[in-house]
């Protein structure tokens, strides 16, 4: 037949005779070979290969002249009686037949090629593209009518996928670079050690959970490859949607155990998984080379082809599609970025091999999936039918969707009026069809589903460990105990197992895809914004080694994949956002007690200096007054009664500054007992500052922390302290010092509040009975508990401050005394005048109170009882100058003159009765109350004796409910204005 396919050449130039012919095969017997002209090869069977592909080569020689047309299509013609040649075999003689032809073009020798296709097995139709096999099998998710609805669609989806995971990418990097101690955990320990428990805690948990959801998803991509194999061959078990069932929680089962192995065993099965999906890949472009044979051309692929790209190119999106549902599904096949990462606790040296494997696995990644995008051989639309042919010489009427494959010879049209079985847009087999040879790209869906499933099931259960290590969720602390020398987590296995299989029996890869897509989006966006906010804390402990690192970059990437999500399926992002805002708030409740060094606590120190500063800039005004209470307690333990009311006036809003001195031991004892004040505080949720200072005395102590506490407007304006109502059996000097700290608050322009409860304050007494215990039943602090009322006594006579107001007005707000009614008792004349005008003068400042007593009779004088008691309480302090001669008065006075002269009781005679009359009317009216509030009585600095000053506080308070005796600072603090 070698002549009848050569009508186009010269006769006088090829067939001049059979003895040119004969001449071109000397290696082969005439009698032989050339027996008759029609049938030169046929009467070869039994010349072995290398003879015939020789012969060949040497009968192409003598024919230079002829087009390159017919020559191929000689070799075509050549080749067809070889069907017997294995492949080996036929790619050697192809080899050797296409070197004597040096001038074909490229696309005339593919072309001729493509005539080989016939003599290759057929490739199996089963072999189903809807997991990693699509797009170089490296898609778990994608079918083609999703996936690959055009090749311009996804080069869409590459650059949207290589932005986010490349930002994430870094910002994983970065962090890498930063830490040096690595634990395992992945993606959770980067975000929990950057960004603290609370972000670390709520990602962590949804970051576990998206692993173990991901294997189920590449199971069944797995499962749904085996089950139309099986539907190849007529093999389905039960059904289809069943047989994906069972073959997934049977491959579950075995990842499962190779997990369970160890490390070693999981390497092992990576590295042979990596090395087929290698050899499908390669063979995907391979097969791109090749020649399409009739039967390929009839199902849409032409090679590659310039006009297809541009036909392919705009997006063509079908059954309700859009790019970003699209985008949901193909999302999951960019989650391996952080594969490395959640075994980094299993590595050698993370630090250097992660930033290497991260940037490589994009790289190879990246150039592969444009490889298969810009690939360009395959039309969306083919029949299947050989006979859709186009006439020589028709193709100028080509126009349409089709243009590409008309323009090939091919009339594809009546897939616009009805759905085809074939093109990239309906085929699932088409990268079968494409590839060289099509069982290799069933192995590289099996390679890559698997190795994706095994890489997630060791994954999710490392990251659950370290979580759970951490002990920020105390329920999940039971799957923290690892096993063996590995410390192999096999309780997370088991637990990742059951949610695997859970998901499985959905069998269906487009509903379990979105699920985790936004989950992994939530963990990427998080990364990119640990880096971002590392940054912006400008921490001197952030040194990142990557050189090209930029800050905004990372976040632009955490705003990317926020706006992914809600662009992919919103309510799904909702949902994922509530999630771990849940999650966020209840580890902020819990308060789990770590520190890291996180970026949040730099961010914290840094906003806290920089509103300080700003607060500076800016001076009080009377409206944004807040009490800011430094209060001595000495430990704070020992007077907790007096902490829980200042943390009542200060809680949330101000600031509380627990004080103690002085102290004898030494600088180091010091710092460590403020450390453990401090935890105190933390622990029985109190929001104060504790501070200590060494001194000689309680005065001077005192005076120290005065000046010295606060920082610029944050420093405290009231003072409060407890009673000392063992003044009268102290020494001369405790006395002074505690009437002289009064005094040097006033001078300093402090508000002073003074606590009384008959039962005391101080109960460090009890604590060291009971071996120092923190958890000594408090009877005192249950004293403030206000169920019955709240008294609040001013007498005019008295300079009322505005602090003796706001303080009860303050704790009226808060839960504890939120029931209770406050009274008012005032001095003055009998009548509606007064009352009427502090009633008014509440309502200007919207004060709160049940009622108004007007009080007519405080300047009676008090009853014998009162006085008596009020006489034996400073008769041991008295001087009694007045019985005695001028002369030893004079002595008495010299030796002893903290003593109350007669002298000073006449002065101050007046405002003593005052006293001891306040206290009958306050015994008379609020015996039954709380609390009362008293405005606090003042001596002037030297014309008042300690003795005297303490007699009057004394007095006042005695044998009533707990008093608080406050004073303010001359300074306003209510305003009309709001």
């Amino acid at each position: 037949m070698l002549l009848s396919s050569l009508p186009t050449c010269s006769v006088s130039t090829v067939c001049t005779s059979r003895g040119m012919l004969l001449s071109s095969l000397p290696t082969c017997s005439v009698s032989t070979v050339c027996t008759s002209r029609g049938m030169l090869l046929s009467s070869l069977p039994t010349c072995s290969v290398s003879t015939v592909c020789t012969s060949i080569g040497m009968l192409l020689s003598p024919l230079p002249t002829c087009s390159v047309s017919t020559v191929c299509t000689s070799i075509g013609m050549l080749l067809s009686p070889l069907p017997t040649c294995s492949v080996s075999t036929v790619c050697t003689s192809i080899g050797m037949l296409l070197s004597p032809l040096p001038t074909c073009s490229v696309s005339t020798v593919c072309t001729s090629i493509g005539m080989l296709l016939s003599l290759l097995p057929t490739c199996s139709v089963s072999t189903v593209c809807t997991s990693r096999g699509m797009l170089l099998s490296l898609i778990p998710t994608c079918s083609v009518s999703t996936v690959c609805t055009s090749i311009g669609m996804l080069l869409s989806l590459l650059p949207t996928c290589s932005v986010s995971t490349v930002c994430t990418s870094i910002g994983m990097l970065l962090s890498l670079n930063v830490i040096t101690d690595w634990f395992p955990g992945g993606a959770y320990y980067l975000i929990s050690r950057s960004l603290g428990p609370e972000f670390g805690g709520s990602i962590g948990l949804i970051f576990a959970f998206a692993n173990a959801v991901a294997v189920a998803m590449y199971v069944v991509g797995f499962a749904e490859t085996v089950v139309d194999l099986l539907k190849e061959n007529n093999a389905i078990m039960i059904d289809e949607l069943n047989d994906i069932r069972i073959i997934g929680c049977i491959s579950v089962v075995l990842l499962l155990g190779i997990s369970v192995a160890g490390m070693e065993w999981e390497a092992k099965a990576q590295i042979g998984l990596l090395i087929i999906l290698l050899v499908a890949i390669v063979n995907v472009f391979v097969g791109t080379g090749i020649p399409a044979s009739t039967d390929k051309k009839s199902k849409g692929f032409f090679n590659y082809d310039a006009k297809i790209f541009m036909e392919n190119l705009p997006p063509d999106f079908r059954d309700g599609e859009t790019f970003f549902s699209v985008f949901a599904i193909f999302f999951p096949a960019a989650t391996g970025i952080l594969a490395g990462a959640n075994i980094s606790g299993d590595l050698k040296d993370p630090q250097d091999a992660l930033p290497k494997g991260t940037l490589l696995a994009i790289l190879i990644t990246g150039v592969t999936y444009l490889g298969v995008a810009l690939s360009a051989t395959v039309v969306r639309d083919a029949t299947g039918n050989i006979n859709d042919t186009i006439a020589t010489g028709m193709d100028m009427f080509c126009n349409g969707t089709n243009t590409a494959a008309c323009e090939q010879g091919w009339n594809f049209s009546s897939c616009e009026v009805s759905s085809c079985k074939f093109g990239s847009m309906n085929n699932f087999q088409v990268m079968t069809m494409v590839s060289g040879f099509g069982p290799l790209i069933t192995a590289g869906t099996f390679s890559a589903t698997l190795s994706s499933a095994l890489a997630s099931l060791v994954s999710a259960p490392k990251v659950f460990q370290a979580l759970c290590k951490d002990n920020i969720y105390t329920a999940l602390k039971f799957f923290a105990k690892g096993h063996g020398k590995n410390n192999e987590p096999i309780r997370g296995y088991v637990l990742t197992f059951i949610i695997a299989v859970a998901f499985i029996i959905i069998a269906d890869l487009n509903v379990i895809a979105p699920i985790i897509s936004n989950f992994f989006l939530a963990s990427y966006a998080l990364i990119n914004f640990s880096c971002f906010h590392a940054s912006y804390a400008k921490s001197p402990g952030w040194r990142p080694a990557y050189r090209y690192y930029n800050m905004w970059l990372s976040l632009f990437g955490a705003v990317l994949c926020c706006g992914v999500m809600f662009v992919i399926n919103w309510w799904a992002a909702l949902l994922t956002y509530a999630i771990e805002i849940f999650l966020y708030v209840y580890v902020t409740v819990k308060k789990p007690n770590v520190n890291w060094g996180s970026s949040t606590q730099a961010v914290t120190f840094v906003s806290a200096v920089n509103n300080a500063l700003s607060l500076t800039g800016v001076e009080d005004h009377v409206k944004n007054f807040r009490p800011q209470c430094m209060v001595l307690t000495g430990a704070p333990k020992n007077r907790p009664a007096l902490l829980d009311l200042a943390h009542c006036f200060t809680k949330n809003y101000g600031l509380c500054l627990t004080c103690e001195g002085p102290r004898t031991e030494t600088l180091t004892d010091v710092n460590a007992e403020m450390e453990k004040n401090q935890m105190w505080l933390n622990k029985k949720k109190r929001k104060a500052f504790y501070a200590a200072v060494a001194c000689d005395s309680f005065r001077q102590g005192t005076e120290n922390l005065m000046q010295a506490s606060g920082l610029g407007r944050l420093k405290p304006n009231i003072l409060m302290m407890g009673f000392k109502k063992d003044w009268r059996t102290a020494d001369t000097a405790g006395v002074q010092s505690y009437v002289g700290v009064l005094h040097d608050a006033f001078d300093f322009e402090y508000g002073t509040v003074v606590l009384r409860m008959n039962q005391g304050l101080d109960i460090s007494h009890i604590i060291k009975a009971q071996g120092n215990s923190l958890t000594v039943s408090l009877t005192h602090t249950h004293c403030l508990s206000l169920t019955h009322g709240l008294s609040l006594s001013l007498s005019l006579s008295v300079c009322v401050s505005g602090l003796t107001l706001l303080l009860p007005y303050i704790l009226t707000t808060r839960k504890k005394f939120k029931d209770c009614k406050m009274r008012i008792f005032i001095a003055g004349q009998p009548g509606r005048v007064e009352q009427d005008r502090m009633k008014s003068l509440l309502e200007k400042f919207r004060i709160k109170y049940a009622d108004i007593h007007v009080i007519d009779d405080i300047t009676q004088n008090p009853n014998s009882n009162s006085w008596k008691m009020f006489e034996d309480m400073i008769e041991p302090f008295r001087l009694h100058e007045g019985s005695k001669s001028t002369t030893l008065a004079e002595a008495l006075r010299k030796d002893n003159p903290w003593k109350i002269s007669d002298a000073e009781l006449d002065t101050f005679e007046e405002k003593t009765n005052l006293q001891v009359r306040l206290n009958e009317l306050l015994q008379e009216n609020s015996r039954a109350a709380n609390l009362i509030i008293v405005s606090m009585p003042i001596a002037r600095l030297g014309s008042v004796s300690d003795h005297l000053y303490m007699a009057w506080l004394d007095i006042l308070t005695k044998n009533l409910p707990p008093t608080m005796l406050i004073r303010g600072n001359h300074k306003s603090v209510l305003t009309f204005y709001s």
